[in-house]
């Protein structure tokens, strides 16, 4: 490890925060739109945009995945392990990003093979870029306090690309395209994801100059990819983060991916115009009010969400990150249940649900990364090896199972429930129903499963400290 300080300066922390600002240009799309638009926009049958979502995605996370940690893992260049791959894949992941969305005039099957082919590049360009980037958190700096604050920064960046995605995206998609037909949205989505890719390219570059690799593994360590897949199945903690992991990513995906048909179709219009009619004052013109319901409705959840992550870090210096995340967790998943037995009229109700669910979501949400680096130091800890970016596989593999398994369930489940894309007009009874248990009880399940889980998750406030301060003396030494 280097000798100097560990302490980040501003300047680092909001470098650092830009790479995930960038790479959740593209994430945050995939999490809210991308059932939407391979279903609704690019005109992929249901059964075969789930089973592509689901197959495709599932191999990239467990088969690209943790070859890329250990790729990284044994990267040595004169900028470090993990932040050449930020510089690497800047370009790359834009370009496929833009390539992703898309809509070519294809016949169906050429058009099936397009997607499939671009949804895998983009799937593989993000683990290569955002993999390692997650990495360099655990190698930024060793001091637990400054690991807590770096986090807090990088999900405030998040949040605010998430703010764009789900507040914004549905109007300018609407905007840039001219209209609400399915050709106008294509061209939309199409328009506002070039803008999107140039954007994050800029921002990974910024990211790349402006951080710097503080430990640095002993010359001595040598482990061949065996060692480091052994370190990883007999690592409890690890096993715990990458089921919680995808079981989080899994909720996201829900609930996320189904608001679009919640507004769509079961809230209703009339009282949702009146609603909003005081913040039609101040906000930017959206081109209808169910846009405008839409972005007002997450965009108030990710606001309050930001108080969260910035008080996040008291909560875990004080309580330890292990029970922070789960209490944090289980308060959030009851206003998930609710949206349940809400009426379509209660809207502002509705409203106040989310943003108090989004409060509760944004102190857990620094956490779970936190805890992944917390997780490598456990296994330097217990092994006298450090593999960083294979540890952070886990939270790659999660990720990209997660959204894989949750975007392939929307386009399995509203089928099952006779949801019509072609239907203009209101949907069936039982259509209604799916689309509610989507934003509701589908989603809250994951979420108390990784409540339970994080029981048997041993690294307490107690751990916490005498790893740090048993790693500091090993490094000293």
């Amino acid at each position: 490890m280097d000798n100097q300080s560990q302490k980040l300066s501003v300047i680092e922390k909001v470098g650092y925060s830009l790479g995930d600002l960038a790479a959740n240009l593209v994430f945050q799309t995939l999490v809210t739109w991308i059932a939407y638009y391979y279903l609704n926009i690019f005109g992929l049958k249901p059964e075969h945009a789930s089973l592509m979502t689901l197959i495709v995605g599932l191999t990239a996370a467990f088969a690209f995945n943790p070859v890329m940690g250990a790729i990284a893992d044994r990267t040595n260049t004169k900028w470090g392990k993990f932040r050449p791959w930020i510089l690497w894949t800047a370009i790359p992941l834009g370009v496929v990003a833009l390539l992703a969305f898309k809509t070519p005039d294809f016949a169906y099957h050429g058009k099936l093979i397009y997607a499939v082919v671009t949804y895998a590049l983009l799937l593989m360009l993000y683990a290569a870029n955002n993999l390692p980037y997650s990495a360099l958190s655990g190698v930024i700096t060793g001091d637990m306090k400054e690991r807590n604050s770096l986090s807090s920064y990088r999900f405030v960046a998040v949040m605010f690309a998430q703010f764009f995605v789900q507040v914004f995206m549905y109007n300018f998609i609407i905007k840039a395209g001219g209209g609400t037909d399915i050709a106008s949205k294509a061209i939309g989505i199409s328009k506002v994801m070039t803008v999107l890719a140039v954007i994050g390219t800029i921002m990974l570059i910024i990211c790349f100059l402006t951080t710097k690799e503080r430990i640095i593994p002993k010359p001595e360590q040598k482990s061949s990819l065996s060692e480091d897949l052994s370190d990883l199945v007999k690592n409890k903690p690890w096993v715990i983060m990458l089921v919680v992991t995808t079981l989080i990513f899994v909720t996201l995906a829900l609930k996320g991916g189904s608001y679009a048909y919640y507004f769509e179709n079961y809230v209703d219009k009339a009282e949702l115009t009146a609603f909003l009619e005081p913040f039609k004052n101040f906000l930017p013109t959206f081109e209808n009010d169910t846009s405008l319901g839409l972005g007002v409705f997450n965009g108030g959840g990710i606001l309050v969400g930001l108080i969260g992550i910035m008080i996040s870090p008291w909560f875990t210096n004080r309580y330890g990150k292990r029970n922070v995340f789960m209490s944090s967790l289980f308060i959030s998943t009851l206003f998930i249940i609710f949206f349940y037995f809400f009426p379509p009229k209660s809207i502002g109700i509705i409203f106040i649900a989310q943003i108090l669910h989004g409060f509760f979501y944004g102190i857990s949400t620094p956490v779970l990364w936190t805890m992944i680096a917390d997780v490598a130091d456990y296994s330097e800890w217990k092994n006298n090896r450090r593999s960083t970016a294979i540890i952070f596989s886990a939270m790659m593999v999660g990720l990209k199972a997660g959204l894989s398994i949750g975007s392939s369930l929307i386009l399995w489940i509203l089928p099952k429930y006779h949801y019509d894309p072609k239907i203009t007009g209101t949907q069936s009874e039982t259509a209604i129903n799916g689309i509610k248990m989507l934003v509701s009880i589908f989603p809250a399940i994951p979420f108390l499963i990784s409540v339970g889980l994080l029981f048997f998750y041993e690294i307490n406030k107690a751990k916490e400290l005498q790893i740090e301060a048993d790693l500091k003396q090993r490094r000293i030494n």
